[in-house]
């Protein structure tokens, strides 16, 4: 199959009127949008241009589209060139291959939810500065970041444009319901959309939760961050690119300072000993029962007398699947032996119609002072939602203690601890 290009050429050098006919089948079958322009500048129906003389009139159509829809003949004319068709074309070869989407942007305009805003087309991003933000709704370490993307997204309105890229860690995460709950509870205002295919996630060659890519005016990712941390790097980062693309607004050299509170709230670093554990089967470790774990077996677990740092448990009636740990009768309990000054537990009710109470203890104590936003100083809280629960959130000094919560009725499910 012939290239545009040799296309094009042909109409510019031989005006056969075969040209204009093949041209128009060449871009239905590979890429409808520029055949758009193609009618405009021809002016007339396709398949009524073999029944002309067109032989001065093609040489100068494709002239003027090679120059209106690229610019090519004016620039050559502009710089003393030659403006010969063989040229122009060579020129609108050039630049068109220039202009081509990257896949990152476009990965985005194709997502098929949007929330906060109308589709934003590759087109609505030419030109602008976007930061693309990698996030799921329960991810500890992404909220820890969002005070800063939401104070970047307020500081530079008028030349970045920031989107939330919401690509799922667990299978609840997909409901969109979910999600939508969760960006009016966090207040995000910038523009969101759904990943559950892991489409964007997979153009951007991804692997973290969170991560911040930063796109310049062409499309092209400049700058990443994975993790938590580097916030004034990449806010320096955000500054040289609106720099770059003439949108001065707000950019100087400062860069914001943000106090998050509640689980947005900077992790205790110097006291974090705990990692991330996940409860389901497939990824846990340091399960520490009397009873071996077994893969979607319905069992009866035992919690040991004692457990080391990082060591965890279960006691009761469970089903430990895959991802996710279900309670199959009331009395079940969860133990974790942690040294952090947050404790947060991935959780919901199996039924969302039959929320399922809970008592915390620290030490086999009620947490008092120490209790996190979903526990009361009793160590009282209910499951309602799939999302993640603050249950501890202690004050200095930070050692070893043991963390339990017993659930009173059947039906909740237990996915992953995260700690702070």
């Amino acid at each position: 199959m012939p290239t545009l290009r040799a296309l094009v050429y042909q109409t510019l050098v031989s005006g056969s009127p075969q040209t204009i006919p093949r041209c128009d089948r060449y871009l239905r079958l590979i890429d409808p949008a520029p055949r758009v322009w193609f009618h405009a500048l021809v002016g007339f129906d396709v398949a009524d241009a073999v029944h002309h003389d067109r032989r001065r009139f093609l040489r100068t159509c494709a002239l003027t589209i090679a120059s209106a829809q690229l610019g090519v003949f004016c620039r050559l004319r502009a710089a003393g060139a030659s403006a010969s068709p063989a040229a122009a074309v060579a020129e609108a070869g050039r630049v068109q291959a220039n202009q081509r989407v990257p896949r990152e942007l476009a990965a985005i305009a194709n997502a098929p939810e949007w929330l906060n805003s109308p589709r934003l087309t590759a087109s609505d991003l030419a030109g602008k500065v976007v930061l693309v933000d990698f996030w799921t709704y329960t991810c500890i370490n992404w909220l820890r970041t969002l005070p800063y993307i939401r104070a970047w997204a307020h500081k530079y309105q008028q030349g970045l444009v920031v989107i939330g890229v919401h690509t799922p860690e667990f299978p609840f995460e997909r409901n969109l319901d979910n999600v939508r709950r969760s960006v009016q509870q966090i207040r995000i205002g910038y523009p969101v959309v759904i990943d559950n295919d892991y489409a964007i996630w997979r153009a951007f060659n991804n692997r973290y939760w969170p991560a911040v890519y930063l796109l310049d005016g062409r499309g092209r990712v400049r700058h990443r961050q994975f993790g938590e941390g580097e916030y004034a790097a990449s806010e320096r980062a955000v500054q040289r690119l609106l720099r770059e693309v003439g949108a001065t607004t707000g950019v100087n050299d400062g860069v914001v300072s943000v106090d998050g509170s509640g689980f947005e709230a900077a992790a205790d670093w110097n006291n974090l000993r705990s990692p991330e554990t996940y409860v389901g089967f497939d990824r846990t470790e340091n399960f520490a029962s009397q009873d071996a774990a077994r893969l979607d077996q319905r069992r009866t677990y035992r919690a040991p007398s004692r457990l080391a740092l990082n060591q965890w448990s279960l006691a009761g009636d469970w089903t430990m699947g895959k991802a996710v740990a279900v309670l199959n009768k009331a009395s079940g309990q969860i133990l974790f032996r942690f040294h952090a000054r947050d404790v947060h537990l991935v959780m919901g009710p199996s039924r969302p119609e039959r929320p399922v109470p809970f008592r915390v203890t620290i030490d086999g104590q009620a947490p008092g002072a120490a209790h996190g936003l979903d526990v009361d100083e009793g160590g009282n809280g209910m499951v309602r939602d799939q999302r993640l629960y603050q249950l501890v959130r202690q004050s200095q000094p930070i050692v070893d203690r043991t963390f339990a919560i017993d659930f009173v009725d059947a039906g909740v499910e237990a996915f992953a601890f995260t700690f702070g």
